[in-house]
């Protein structure tokens, strides 16, 4: 029951009971006796009701049902080439900035929602640990680039050397060779000097018995010359003789004395040329045990030869090991100037750029702070902005890329900007979840798809609001379809 209170010209009070929520008559009846009795000066007061002209609610209701009338065909065609939907947030690119390599944070140069540009330094590590790995880098590439110049001048040398050797080695083999066969044809020549030698020991030998034989001879004859000479000697002086005799005996003493001594000398050539022939036979065996030791010295000196042939044909190898040495020289210096490289980029890392244009958000780092590989340090939004629109599957009849759009933004309502639909999404939202839906499982029941549709700003609406619009707003799209 509700009950209302009025004030009248006589400051008298009045309740009016309204009739509603009475149960029945004794409930109206026990109110009516409470309540007070309406004087009738009260009633007489009260001012009649007038009665309203019904030609002006006529009049009312044909404009009103004119109205919506258009209203209702303007809806209509409007509903009819537009498809609609609340279920759309704005998106944006998100660049989540953080550290590739491992360090202390000793500089953070932005501040939260500062627009930044593309490469602007926004965070710097500790550089002193990979400063000092460049340069460790640095001396590895030097020390590569000198093993590489000593293994290259190895080669060289060693090939000059080898040749050298080889033809000092074929050289010697040639002498070797020659020298061989000298000492066999002195071999043969003393060889054949030997039986000469013996033939002039033999007639030296024989000689001697001719030469004694002469002396015996000689002996005898000197022997009677000298009895001749005895005997005409007594007789001259007996004066048996003449003077003439005497000295003939003398003569013939003489001759024979001269012939003795001639003999005896010849005695001692024969046994002088004797012994020369047998000096000659030594000299020739000398000769020979010379000539058949010169043999052996030069087949070992040949042997040599060809050893040092063999050892110059192995420098040859050894000029290969050198070349082999030299390409892994450079292959180091591949290998260190690599490193170096590395070592500069893992360097250059330590300063943290902007990867592009925007705004910084969520900035979780301060000085000091100790940041591994990989660690999220703010993001930069950059001012690059659409519409994911989550249409209903039955609304995607005659929706076409391409066509106009128009979004409002929660965070202004008053305004509406223009766009176009980019693209649809290859698949609904459900099947990118995290766990999607799988029918085949028997708990089937039939729901309303939402597929994404991208919507672009045309960048001519936008224009003022580039710096107020944020990923995540919520939005409303009409898309006018044809």
């Amino acid at each position: 029951m509700k009950a209302s209170t009025f004030n009248g010209r006589n400051q008298n009070k009045t309740i009016v009971i309204e009739k509603e929520l009475i149960p029945n008559s004794e409930t109206l009846e026990a109110v009516t006796a409470e309540a007070p009795v309406v004087t009738p000066e009260i009633e007489k007061e009260v001012p009649p009701k007038r009665k309203k002209p019904t030609g002006l609610i006529l009049a009312g209701l044909g404009v009103g049902a004119i109205a919506a009338s258009t209203f209702g065909y303007h809806y209509w065609q409007y509903a009819s080439t537009h498809q609609e939907t609340d279920n759309a947030t704005v998106a944006g690119n998100i660049h989540q900035v953080s550290s590739r390599i491992p360090g202390t944070v000793s500089q953070v140069l932005v501040n939260d929602n500062q627009l930044v540009q593309p490469g602007q330094l926004l965070v710097k590590l500790d550089p002193r640990d990979y400063e000092s790995k460049v340069q460790q880098a640095a001396a590895a590439l030097e020390n590569a680039r000198g093993q590489a110049q000593a293994a290259q001048a190895n080669i060289a040398l060693t090939s000059q050397t080898t040749s050298g050797k080889t033809s000092q080695a074929q050289g010697d083999v040639s002498g070797a060779v020659a020298a061989i066969s000298t000492a066999q044809a002195a071999v043969q020549e003393a060889q054949a000097g030997i039986p000469a030698a013996q033939a002039q020991v033999r007639l030296a030998q024989a000689g001697i018995p001719a030469a004694q034989a002469q002396v015996a001879q000689a002996n005898a004859n000197l022997e009677k010359a000298q009895t001749d000479y005895s005997r005409y000697n007594e007789l001259y002086k007996t004066g048996a003789i003449a003077r003439q005799q005497l000295d003939t005996a003398k003569a013939a003493y003489d001759v024979a004395t001269a012939q003795k001594n001639a003999a005896i000398q010849g005695v001692e050539q024969a046994q002088a040329k004797l012994a020369s022939a047998k000096v000659g036979v030594t000299q020739a065996q000398s000769q020979l045990a010379q000539a058949q030791e010169n043999v052996t010295n030069a087949q070992a000196k040949l042997a040599a030869s060809k050893g040092g042939l063999q050892q110059a044909t192995a420098g040859g190898q050894d000029t290969t090991v050198k070349r082999s040495q030299y390409e892994a020289a450079k292959a180091a210096i591949a290998q260190s100037e690599a490193s170096l490289k590395d070592a500069q980029l893992q360097l250059s890392y330590a300063n943290v750029t902007a990867p592009s244009a925007g705004r910084v958000g969520r900035k979780n780092v301060e000085i000091g702070n100790r940041v591994q590989s990989g660690t999220p340090l703010m993001a930069i939004v950059d001012n690059e902005y659409w519409v994911i629109a989550n249409f209903k599957e039955t609304q995607l009849e005659k929706m076409r890329p391409g066509e106009t759009a128009e979004i409002k933004l929660d965070a202004f309502p008053h305004h509406t900007f223009v766009g176009r639909v980019e693209s649809l999404s290859p698949a609904s939202g459900a099947q990118f979840a995290l766990l999607p839906p799988d029918n085949a499982t028997g708990n089937f029941t039939k729901v309303v798809q939402r597929i994404p549709v991208k919507v672009v700003f045309d960048q001519k609406s936008i224009q003022g609001y580039e710096s107020r619009i944020t990923p995540g707003m919520s939005a409303e799209v009409a898309v006018e379809v044809k």
